[in-house]
């Protein structure tokens, strides 16, 4: 049994299914997507943060699900674009009802078969996001609009239909954010962590919410994001929720102001800081005391780590469904797997998003990307499910050719993740003498011989480049 204490959840143990499981899918289904807009053509959140300023960044924000933030904000392009469509006097909580009404028509069934044919092992379901709809009919409705939730159970179908496909289920649930108790729009960084309610009585309303969801639908997985009220009691949650399920985990989204921050003046010291860790770290929040992984948003770490991280995403530059968002805001089923491969070369997971319309149904360009992604797994999946990072990352061999190498048992994976020109040349590969090379997928072994500390590969003239082939090298 693990104890209420910080020493005590300190020792919970990275379980194995989740550094197994390489890839999930996240899901962002709130009532922003029904007006299902934001402005596109500016790049991902990180690219505008590194060319333009804080203001800018939050006034034109890419991501659809915060609509409401955008709309507080006068003279953006949500702003603009909410009155010429909806006019000047339509609150952004009518959306519910066209929500309610319009998922009538969703099949969960649906998502899970998607989810596990797109080779996903563990789905992430965001049941409160900022606005402060909840995705379950909770036994604490919100005071504010007692009916602010889904009519359908929304949260219980998903978990019962990912769980009979044998994919683990997680559960999100905005901490330090809910836009129905606090009326303030977030212009900078440090807004983001000092606008959120701090009040006992969302304290009580945010902890009530995650226990009902742990004893209620049994997560594998507590996905908080940004941070956690002030004073709150994580050890004792962390403990609930360990010893109902002690193969579950938690990410890293945990931080909790300081008092200071909270006392007259705290805001101008948080400016500071957070204008600091701006300079350092981008949109990088402060480390937590506790967490079982971390976690990167649009970006993915430089190097392999010692530490387990999770990559987040979407497959565009929103997380809820964006209408405005055309096929060329996509990125790719050969784009999505090279970062796949790159980022379980650096011990991490992939959590790539999609963002349903109200009815339900997955846009396709993304259907498209999942699809992609599964039956390149369907192949070469031996070199993600279960491996682990190599000694180093990868290598760009002579040509250029950058590949990514993962391993497992007494097998290194090679990733190809561009054509060669040529033969191929690793750098400082050991490889000993008849050590069998093949290509996933088939049974023919390649030729190859030592050059030096070298391996120096002629592959055969009928190996489908643009199938990104890994190359399975036997070792000791």
């Amino acid at each position: 049994m693990y104890q209420p204490t910080l020493e005590s959840i300190k020792q919970h143990p990275l379980p194995a299914w989740y550094d197994d499981a390489k890839f999930g899918i996240f899901v962002h289904w709130t009532i922003s997507s029904v007006p299902a807009y934001a402005p596109t053509g500016l790049g991902d959140i990180n690219s505008i943060f590194a060319r333009e300023s804080e203001a800018y960044g939050y006034t034109c924000q890419p991501y659809a699900e915060w609509y409401q933030n955008s709309l507080r904000i006068t003279g953006s392009p949500v702003d603009v674009y909410h009155r010429q469509t909806y006019g000047p006097d339509y609150p952004y909580e009518n959306f519910a009802a066209a929500f309610n009404e319009q998922s009538r028509q969703w099949q969960p069934e649906a998502w899970a078969n998607l989810f596990s044919e797109a080779g996903a092992r563990y789905v992430v379901l965001v049941t409160k996001h900022h606005d402060g709809f909840l995705l379950w009919d909770s036994h604490t409705p919100n005071p504010f609009r007692p009916n602010y939730r889904t009519t359908r159970d929304v949260t219980g179908e998903l978990a019962r239909s990912v769980t009979a496909k044998g994919l683990k289920m997680g559960l999100y649930y905005s901490s330090a954010l809910d836009w129905t108790f606090s009326p303030e729009p977030i212009l900078g960084f440090a807004d983001l962590l000092s606008t959120g309610p701090t009040s006992p009585e969302y304290l009580r309303y945010a902890e009530t919410h995650w226990r009902e969801l742990i004893d209620r639908y049994h997560p594998d997985i507590l996905w908080s994001d940004i941070a956690y009220p002030p004073f709150g009691d994580l050890p004792a949650l962390f403990a609930y929720f360990y010893n109902r399920n002690p193969e579950g985990v938690v990410n890293d989204r945990w931080f909790q102001l300081p008092r200071r921050y909270l006392e007259p003046g705290g805001k101008v010291l948080l400016q500071q800081e957070a204008q600091k860790l701006m300079h350092d770290g981008g949109t990088a929040l402060p480390p937590v005391p506790h967490c079982d992984f971390r976690t990167t948003e649009y970006s993915n770490l430089e190097t392999r780590a010692s530490f387990k991280w999770e990559s987040v995403r979407g497959i565009g530059n929103s997380f809820t469904y964006n209408r405005a968002e055309q096929p060329a805001d996509y990125l790719t089923a050969p784009e999505l797997i090279r970062m796949l491969v790159d980022v379980v070369s650096k011990n991490g997971n992939l959590l790539l998003n999609v963002g349903p319309r109200p009815d339900g149904s997955i846009p396709e360009p993304q259907v498209e990307a999942l699809h992609g992604i599964g039956r390149w797994l369907a192949v070469n999946g031996e070199a993600i499910y279960g491996a682990r990072p190599w000694t180093r990352a990868g290598d760009k061999t002579e040509d250029g050719l950058q590949v990514a190498y993962t391993a497992k048992d007494d097998a290194l994976y090679i990733t190809l993740l561009h054509p060669p020109a040529g033969a191929l040349t690793l750098p400082d590969l050991p490889a000993r003498a008849g050590s069998a090379l093949t290509v996933l997928g088939s049974d023919e072994p390649l030729a190859w011989q030592r050059r030096g500390n070298d391996l120096h590969i002629s592959p055969p003239p009928t190996l489908n480049w643009d199938s990104i082939p890994v190359l399975r090298l036997a070792m000791d």
